[in-house]
């Protein structure tokens, strides 16, 4: 995905990687300053004045005036993301579609969650993902759709977004993105729901400045990880790193989606709060709601279990990978506020201490919106490759 900042350069000839590093900066930072885009990019007041000015022919970013919030010094104009340019973001799950309508601008504008009665099939996915597009194209107040992007609970190739196995979902090879393109007409891209989770909250989120972060979610359909090393996405030779869900915490006999014992997607699990709360199904923001207002000690005691075996997890994780930031996100994060001092002394028990120093563990500041953000962003990304392809 593109990086949050770059440098440029003064050649006709890299006009097109110019506009792409300003564009990038307006979208991940932005409202940002010319004067700061200036001094990021080191590329000279006249340059950035005409860059701009075609981001803003072409309706990407808006310029206004300056603004009594940013640095004391010579006034300079403030270049906006235009959130008038949209990706679409869908994410399947066991339960529910959701689809969500996403600004330039990073944020979710509309989304619809379609909820099912049973693990829904590639095709009746992709039927639920369209109905739902169609009910937001039919209200959306925007001027262009550039794509849509998938955040798929699952392996998920990445030399061509095919579907390798999303085992809660029961489906194996699926050419998800194509089929996406066939019922909807709008180009889309596939990428592991973690890893999407991870870049979304590197660039927006709890993440921004920290360039080595873990980001673990725990949805419907399991639990997966995601992981930013050296300011970047690390997704390993095929696209599959990150799988902390299959990672073994327990002797127990406890099978996950992959048919593995003993593993932190066997023995925490979003299904069995739901049953001790007596419900089928609910979003991670009711599901919070649920747990943090449960008095039933047979809850309390299954959340401290989880977090216990989650802390093993994290240990391995922090031991493999020493990052500065774990965030957590799903039901996960709904366990962390339930007590999160808990949490913080199972990772120190498996963890040595100077492998722990100065790791922070906290929440997805992005919340329940984290997916359809980082699924956008693989729509945004080949605009912000190469921004004057939206006039193609």
């Amino acid at each position: 995905m593109a990086k949050p900042t770059g440098r440029g350069n003064n050649l006709d000839s890299v006009r097109r990687h110019n506009l792409s590093t300003v564009l990038t900066i307006a979208h991940h930072v932005g409202p940002v300053s010319r004067s700061d885009v200036t001094r990021e990019t080191g590329l000279n007041r006249s340059t950035i004045g005409a860059l701009v000015a075609e981001l803003v022919e072409l309706g990407l970013v808006s310029e206004s005036g300056p603004n009594a919030n940013f640095r004391v010094g010579r006034p300079s104009p403030v270049i906006s993301p235009n959130p008038r340019v949209a990706a679409l973001a869908v994410n399947p799950e066991i339960d529910a579609v959701t689809v969500g309508l996403v600004g330039l601008d990073g944020r979710v504008q509309q989304h619809r969650r379609v909820e099912l009665d049973h693990v829904p099939s590639p095709e009746e996915a992709v039927a639920a993902a369209a109905d739902a597009i169609e009910g937001l194209r039919e209200t959306a107040s925007v001027d262009r759709i550039v794509g849509i992007g998938v955040a798929v609970p699952g392996l998920v190739r990445g030399s061509d977004g095919l579907v390798r196995r999303a085992p809660h979902l029961g489906w194996v090879d699926v050419p998800l993105a194509d089929m996406l393109t066939d019922a909807t007409g709008l180009p889309t891209r596939t990428a592991n729901d973690a890893q999407l989770g991870a870049y979304a909250e590197h660039v927006f989120g709890a993440g921004v400045g920290v360039d080595d972060l873990i980001y673990v979610n725990g949805g419907s359909s399991g639990i997966g990880g995601g992981v930013i090393a050296g300011g970047a996405a690390f997704t390993g030779a095929a696209g599959h790193a990150g799988e902390l869900g299959h990672v073994r915490v327990s002797p127990g006999g406890a099978t996950d989606s992959g048919g593995l014992a003993g593993t932190l997607e066997a023995e925490v699990s979003r299904a069995r709060l739901l049953a001790l709360l007596g419900i089928d199904s609910i979003d991670a923001d009711g599901l919070t709601a649920a747990v943090l207002g449960s008095t039933d000690p047979e809850l309390r005691a299954e959340v401290r279990r989880q977090l216990g075996l989650l802390g093993t997890a994290l240990g391995t994780a922090l031991t493999l990978l020493n990052p500065r930031l774990v965030v957590l996100g799903g039901f996960l994060a709904t366990l962390y506020q339930a007590d999160a001092p808990l949490l913080d002394r199972a990772v120190a028990a498996g963890t040595l201490p100077e492998t722990l120093e100065g790791v922070q563990i906290t929440r997805t500041r992005l919340g329940s919106d984290i997916l359809l953000i980082g699924a956008a962003e693989l729509a945004f990304e080949p605009v912000l490759t190469d921004p004057a392809s939206v006039l193609a």
